[in-house]
């Protein structure tokens, strides 16, 4: 330690944060934290900087006595304030934590994984001399509560009690505790993630959810494990008691945008090219998908909520299903949203269970170990983006628990007498495989796709992505495969191939380059969701209302399917809403209308279409089955009936299908029907080849 440690913290503050100091006892007690960066006292004195990472409990100390010394020209005593260091060099994992570092000042980086109630802790307890009355106090620095072998302060008295605590005259402090979890993108195949808890305390309190990415710089403590049956243990855990946190990942809305930012930003959204620079600026390394990509970028900024005076409540978020053959960058995208949106979450259907994606209930080891409710996937994502890879692969009961969260963006849990409603506002972005692996181009490809059309019918947006042998296309999409890994074979070179400048890598990576930088692309998408909340014009609204007007008027004529329901409508809105959110737009044009009914359309004609008919049908993905199949099905019933009726007893199949063939029903399509509703339980078969309705 220097000679005189306070007097070194008070030459530093005056020299470099005096200005700080003012503005924080301008706000004093609101405001209680005096935020110290470490680069300022490693340059100022980098012994002085050693001694606080080695010694920090003696080093804050002597800080906080500075402050308090000072001759602030405001008459305010801050006997409250903190010095909060941030930024320190290094972060450390909670797998990278050894004896050695217990008592120093270090950073820890990771995912928070449950957060306990903000209680008050005590701090100094007041306790009361029965016999002669004297109030003395008693520093409570440790976990457990210090009332044993206590002696009166009072010479007089010097008894060792009975004392009664004063609660009124204790002093009390908010405190939380939170459990940091490794971020799992950083793990190595076959690690599991570690998580290691942390105790915050006053303004410091509160501020942390489950979800938020941050850095935790503390004072590594440990405490011996005691367990009632064998008594104290060697072995310690580990605890981190924080001095400060920074948020690794903000969302949109909190990203720090500058002046300069902000005139980039607004620059930007004059260019005529916008739609397309975002658009190449989303996975750059995957060749071609624009209608795809263009879909991505206006789920990133998604439309906006909307409260209505009833009490009824429009979702703004966008929620896009990509179904595809294997080996078509599917999951490529869903990664690459993850990391372009804060509060990412990515998770596989078949790795997640239903407690996983929304919510669970646990024992709270951190808190009093009452029930409480561990938040999932989509809650952690929370005003983010979850990425739902081989979403087909998931059971059906984990598949049934996504239905609220996507429509009404809630969670509701009931377990162990928890009753709570989560919130997750966040879009989702799920990706999935045909039922046999590959679509069979001869079949309708509703059918073929693994999921119940209760859920499909929540998504805005659904993209069937085909792998088609095509010379032109194939050629292309193996150029740009060739130039990328070219790009990354040069990258990874250069470190001992003296040869390669960067002049070629330059031009490697030319082909891969986004049009608009990821930082920048975030700072973009946050300034439109936080300030742009445009409205339709009369041409946009007359637009949208002729396009669905003139579908539904298709499903007046009894002989056709109904083509879309209002949830399309809402689509629509959402969708042009994000359209003129991203040229930063307060008004949804005719031009914006235009160009999502163009997204919207193509993907009901691949996947909204009655291949018999042509025509378009709701009940398609509503339902999963057609107007005409259902027209057929009611069709055999009856002559499934009226054979009986004529046999007196179970109809033959054989003549079943000959009637239903009089009536113009296809023999395979009538097979088929009888075959599904024996699956369905809607017809039995007493004995082989006949049939009898329940």
């Amino acid at each position: 330690m220097p000679a005189d440690p306070v007097a070194k913290w008070e030459e530093f503050l005056r020299s470099r944060y005096w200005d700080d100091l003012l503005e924080l006892a301008d706000s004093y007690p609101d405001e209680r934290s005096l935020k110290i960066r470490f680069s300022d006292i490693d340059k100022f004195d980098p012994d002085f900087a050693e001694e606080l990472m080695e010694n920090p409990e003696q080093s804050l100390e002597a800080a906080r006595a500075a402050m308090l010394e000072l001759d602030l020209p405001m008459d305010v005593y801050m006997d409250r304030a903190h010095v909060r260091i941030a930024e320190l060099p290094r972060h450390f994992k909670t797998r990278e934590l050894r004896s050695d570092h217990i008592g120093k000042l270090l950073a820890i980086d990771g995912l928070v994984r449950t957060a306990t109630e903000v209680r008050p802790k005590i701090v100094s307890a007041a306790f009361q001399c029965q016999r002669c009355g004297f109030t003395f106090f008693k520093e409570q620095t440790g976990n457990k509560f210090e009332d044993q072998n206590l002696k009166c302060m009072n010479q007089a008295c010097d008894r060792g009690g009975p004392f009664k605590l004063m609660l009124a005259q204790s002093k009390f402090v908010d405190a939380q505790k939170i459990r940091v979890q490794e971020s799992p993108e950083e793990l190595r195949g076959g690690q599991q993630p570690q998580t290691l808890d942390v105790e915050l305390e006053d303004d410091l309190a509160g501020k942390i959810f489950p979800g938020d990415r941050v850095i935790v710089n503390g004072i590594l403590k440990s405490y011996q494990r005691n367990n009632p049956q064998q008594g104290k243990s060697t072995y310690f855990d580990l605890v981190h008691k924080g001095i400060s946190v920074e948020m690794k990942d903000q969302e949109f809305e909190e990203i720090d945008i500058t002046k300069e930012d902000e005139e980039m930003i607004q620059e930007m959204s004059r260019d005529p090219e916008i739609y397309e620079n975002i658009r190449k600026s989303i996975a750059p390394s995957i060749y071609g998908y624009e209608d795809v990509k263009e879909a991505l970028a206006l789920q990133l900024v998604s439309g906006f909520e909307k409260n209505l005076p009833d009490g009824a409540r429009i979702r703004g978020d966008i929620h896009i299903l990509l179904v595809g053959d294997p080996g078509i960058a599917k999951s490529q995208l869903l990664r690459y949203m993850i990391k372009i949106s804060p509060r990412g979450i990515y998770t596989s259907g078949k790795s997640s269970t239903s407690a996983g994606l929304t919510a669970t209930a646990v024992k709270d080891e951190l808190g009093d170990g009452r029930w409480t409710i561990e938040a999932g996937a989509l809650v952690l994502a929370d005003k983010g983006i979850a990425a739902i890879d081989e979403m087909d692969k998931m059971n059906n009961e984990d598949k049934s628990a996504l239905h609220e969260a996507m429509e009404q963006q809630t969670i509701s849990v009931a377990k162990a007498g928890v009753m709570a409603t989560l919130k997750s506002r966040c879009s989702l972005l799920a990706a999935a495989n045909p039922k046999l692996g590959r679509f069979d181009k001869y079949e309708p490809i509703a059918p073929q796709i693994n999921l119940t059309p209760a859920l499909m019918s929540r998504f805005d947006l659904i993209f069937v992505l085909t792998d088609d042998p095509d010379t032109k296309r194939d050629t292309a999409i193996a150029n740009h495969i060739l130039k990328s890994n070219y790009a990354g074979e040069l990258v990874t070179q250069k470190a001992w191939n003296t040869d390669i400048s960067q002049d070629d890598i330059d031009n490697a990576l030319t082909v891969i380059m986004p049009a608009i930088e990821p930082e920048l692309l975030r700072k973009y998408v946050a300034y439109s969701r936080k300030n742009i909340f445009p409205t339709l014009t009369d041409e946009a609204k007359e637009y949208f209302l002729k396009y669905y007007v003139g579908l539904r008027t298709q499903g007046q004529d009894s002989n056709k399917p109904v083509p879309v329901t209002a949830r399309q409508l809402e689509a629509l809105i959402r969708l042009g809403e994000a359209s003129a959110r991203l040229r930063l737009s307060d008004k949804v044009t005719l031009a914006d209308a235009q160009r999502v009914v163009k997204i919207l359309e193509a993907c009901l004609r691949k996947v909204g279409v009655d291949p018999e008919t042509g025509f378009l049908d709701a009940d398609i993905i509503a339902s999963g089955t057609t107007k005409s199949t259902r027209d057929r099905t009611k069709s055999v019933i009856d002559i499934i009936r009226d054979v009986s009726r004529e046999s007196q007893g179970p109809a033959s199949r054989d003549a079943v299908l000959d009637r239903a063939e009089e009536l113009g029903i296809e023999r395979a399509k009538a097979e088929e029907i009888i075959d599904r509703m024996r699956r369905d339980g809607d017809v039995f078969e007493p004995r082989p080849g006949m049939l009898k309705l329940p």
